[in-house]
């Protein structure tokens, strides 16, 4: 599944290439995603111009210019197609087309199904069922320790398992999450609860930095995960640990392998040497 890294660079795509242009036309599939379209989507997508793209966890939120906001998610297999044609429903995976007054089109892609789109009311949008419980930004200006620490200090699950959580944080995923705790040194099997404020300040940190270097290199590419322009990610190249396991620690001076267990039905991937 495309986590925050992911689709923030898919949101900075379609800023880019949508920002300003109008829907002509509208055009799905027929076939359901994750949820079932708002009555009459296509009609209310007509004649639309997208006026702002910003992310919300995990998120996309396209505003329009009429006080209602398009809500996106990726799914596991979810992407954008930017490009010109006037067939793009031949493919098979290709649910919902936007025909833009430029003459291009973009294309949503899900093999899978389980992403979604939805419309909100814009000055609702924080009370929409999908967003109202997210946790707070990892890469917001009041994301530190302090929060971080206030928002573990209670949580009687392992730290790994609560940052998953998206009420807790928003956007963090299996990759990041791994890579993260990681960085910080601390053991994924650890308490929540017991994480100290200087190790919240260490994680929070780490959290940062992790996200960061995945932006820039344009995210991680494992399976369907591609930019709006088709370009790939790279971050994968530089993972410490996931999907790792058996291969040298890759702290220096460490002498161990990594290890892969699996907690609640997800795969961890650590280092038992300098995740104590």
């Amino acid at each position: 599944m495309p986590e925050l890294p992911e689709v923030e660079i898919v949101r900075e795509g379609l800023e880019v290439q949508l920002l300003g242009k109008r829907i002509v036309r509208t055009q799905l599939s027929g076939k359901r995603l994750r949820i079932t379209f708002p009555e009459n989507f296509v009609t209310r997508m007509n004649g639309r111009c997208f006026n702002g793209f910003l992310r919300r966890g995990k998120y996309i939120l396209a505003s329009l210019d009429d006080t209602n906001t398009l809500i996106i998610h990726l799914g596991m297999s979810g992407r954008f197609v930017l490009k010109n044609t006037d067939s793009a429903l031949r493919e098979p995976h290709n649910h919902v087309v936007f025909f833009l007054d430029d003459g291009s089109t973009a294309i949503y892609r899900d093999p899978r199904r389980f992403g979604l789109m939805t419309l909100s009311s814009s000055n609702m949008l924080g009370k929409h069922r999908l967003l109202v419980n997210m946790g707070p930004e990892p890469l917001g200006n009041k994301f530190n320790g302090a929060l971080i620490h206030s928002r573990l200090r209670k949580k009687n699950k392992s730290i790994k398992s609560t940052l998953l959580d998206q009420k807790v944080i928003a956007g963090l995923g299996n990759i990041y999450v791994c890579e993260a705790l990681h960085h910080a040194h601390l053991n994924p099997k650890g308490l929540a609860k017991s994480i100290t404020r200087k190790k919240a300040d260490i994680l929070a940190n780490s959290i940062k930095l992790i996200l960061e270097k995945a932006i820039r290199a344009g995210g991680s590419t494992l399976r369907d995960y591609a930019q709006t322009s088709g370009e790939l990610g790279y971050f994968q190249h530089q993972f410490t640990v996931y999907g790792r396991e058996g291969e040298p620690c890759a702290t220096r001076g460490c002498s161990n392998t990594i290890k892969r267990i699996v907690q609640n039905g997800r795969s961890t991937y650590y280092c038992t040497k300098c995740q104590l």
